[in-house]
């Protein structure tokens, strides 16, 4: 009787090994899972099968045939590269969109400050400004121009702007002289001697260059941001990685394991041999972050081009009183150094100068900022796209991580014996590789030649290195393009012209020049018209007064 409950005892014990043995080799959870991921093959076996037909997966007894692992290689390469993008997504999105912010916030600060401009000066100084305002209305093309990439020199610009508005002035202030094409171009030799806009043109041409380099640059920053990450994102698998990826992401599969996901270490190396070309451009992309951060302190601070170009208008005003101020000594010493023009023949104006520049504006309020398209002040723009720079910084080398995160591809923090290891359900031993291409030549689950950098990602690691050096110049205040320029408007230091009150280059009256011989050495000293007679100067005041009300008016 006990030998006989032994038996059955034996019998039971090996059916339900045979059936345990039997569920193993069962392929219907693989069947399942393959049409839950909606593959469509022409047979999946129903139990396992001899596996020396498969290239990729071990040879061992199979729930897979030749076609199920060529699709599952197609498959990990789509959800490999689909991966990338959607964890760069992020960072594409920040730079398209803020570099579309900034872009707008600067373009309708521009065109705010003209058209203010136009309509104070249209108030302020009526048909005279009328007659000249292409002067104005081509001193802001240029500065869109140079803000959109155009080949423009900051500096030589301004000089010529100023140099264009002498010439207009000094026609109307001395339209009873005739005043030649020739005789202008005299007058221009000596602009930045005579200086008679005062100290405006010199601190207007610092503050005015050092903030639009700063800004051109940062948003030239953005857009070569923009543009590697789109490119770096779309990733090439190579036919190593594929192999690499179908053997952790689906060779699961093939051994009846469906639902078991591959070691962390496991995934971090196979990720970091994939992705080993990407990770070596994180040196120069967190140099290129770190140049943009800089110049953001800079937009922020002294190149302001906000503070720069909103109270424009109120500096050039200054600069044309300035001229008037100090109109007849300018027209003495421009005589004198570009001799007596012809009088034209006209009747002297009845108005007095001081009737046609008699309107000054009010003094610029930072607190009456308009707000833009941005929807912010340049401030507050700054300051967010900062923060989303600093959020980039080590992105690629950190893409491994990222992606090999639980429940998304691994088994995260479920056993070290609960998870894919390449081989079986078991624990992963090898140790996990640095970043870098060099570093994976003992990758043990990615083949990857060291000797041959990809080109593709060697050109935007060169890309961001022409940039993040025109960021450092431009932090300096100095554009690359335009090196030979004056150091007054773009030299190294932080300020942005003079921080207090900066004396004006001449203080004397302003008195009607007399007529003078040409002396083609140059304007004389501030001294020449105070040579006049004592008992001329009222004489001369009144008919100063005259010569332009006609014109003016």
């Amino acid at each position: 009787m006990l030998r006989l409950q032994t038996i059955i005892c034996t019998f039971s014990v090996l059916s339900v090994a045979a059936k345990a043995d039997f569920k193993a080799r069962n392929c219907s959870e693989v069947r399942e899972a393959c049409i839950g991921k909606g593959f469509s093959f022409a047979h999946v076996p129903l139990q396992e099968i001899p596996g020396e037909h498969l290239r990729v997966c071990p040879q061992g007894n199979t729930c897979c045939t030749s076609e199920m692992e060529d699709k599952f290689g197609q498959q990990s390469k789509q959800e490999f590269e689909n991966l990338v993008d959607e964890m760069s997504h992020v960072l594409r999105s920040t730079f398209v969109s803020r570099h579309k912010r900034f872009d707008e916030f600067f373009l309708e600060l521009l065109e705010n400050t003209e058209r203010s401009l136009n309509e104070m000066f249209v108030r302020t100084y009526g048909k005279p400004y009328m007659q000249n305002s292409e002067v104005f209305e081509n001193l802001f093309a240029e500065l869109k121009r140079y803000y959109t990439g155009g080949n423009v020199n900051l500096e030589e610009m301004l000089n010529d702007f100023w140099s264009r508005l002498l010439e207009r002035m000094f026609t109307l202030l001395n339209s009873q002289y005739v005043i030649t094409e020739d005789y202008l171009d005299c007058i221009s030799k000596y602009t930045d001697e005579l200086k008679p806009f005062g100290d405006v043109p010199r601190k207007l041409k610092a503050q005015v260059t050092r903030a639009f380099i700063a800004a051109r640059t940062f948003v030239q920053g953005l857009s070569v941001g923009r543009e590697v990450a789109q490119r770096v994102s779309k990733v090439s698998s190579t036919p190593s990685c594929i192999r690499a990826l179908t053997k952790m992401l689906y060779c699961p599969f093939c051994r009846g394991m469906p639902s078991v996901k591959p070691c962390k270490n496991y995934c971090l190396n196979v990720m970091k041999g994939c992705l080993a070309n990407q990770a070596d451009l994180d040196p120069e992309w967190n140099q290129y972050i770190d140049a943009m951060l800089l110049v953001a302190q800079r937009l922020e601070g002294p190149f302001n081009i906000e503070s720069v170009m909103e109270p424009i208008d109120v500096k050039i005003s200054e600069a044309i009183m300035n001229m008037q101020d100090n109109s007849a000594q300018v027209s003495y010493r421009v005589f004198q150094g570009c001799g007596q023009p012809k009088p034209s023949g006209m009747s002297r104006s009845t108005r007095g100068v001081s009737d046609v520049f008699n309107a000054r504006f009010r003094p610029y309020s930072p607190e009456e900022r308009p707000t833009t398209a941005a929807g912010t002040s340049l401030d507050r723009l700054v300051a967010d796209i900062k923060e989303k720079l600093k959020l980039s910084k080590k992105f690629w080398s950190g893409l491994p991580e990222v992606m090999c995160v639980e429940d998304r591809v691994t088994a995260g923090n479920a056993s070290d014996e609960d998870c894919w290891n390449g081989h079986t359900k078991g624990r992963y031993f090898p140790e996990v590789q640095k970043d870098g291409l060099t570093n994976q030549v003992n990758n043990p689950e990615v083949a990857v030649d060291i000797t041959r950098p990809d080109t593709f990602i060697r050109q935007q690691i060169m890309a961001l290195r022409v940039m993040t050096n025109k960021l450092k110049n431009a932090y300096n205040g100095n554009d690359i393009y335009f090196q030979d320029s004056s150091d007054e408007g773009s030299g190294s230091g932080s300020g942005s012209g003079c921080t207090e009150v900066c004396p004006t280059d001449t203080d004397g009256a302003a008195t009607e020049a007399p007529v003078v011989e040409a002396d083609r050495s140059g304007p004389v000293g501030d001294s020449a018209p105070r040579s006049a007679p004592h008992v001329a100067l009222p004489t001369m005041l009144a008919l100063s007064a005259l010569a332009l009300h006609r014109q003016w008016r």
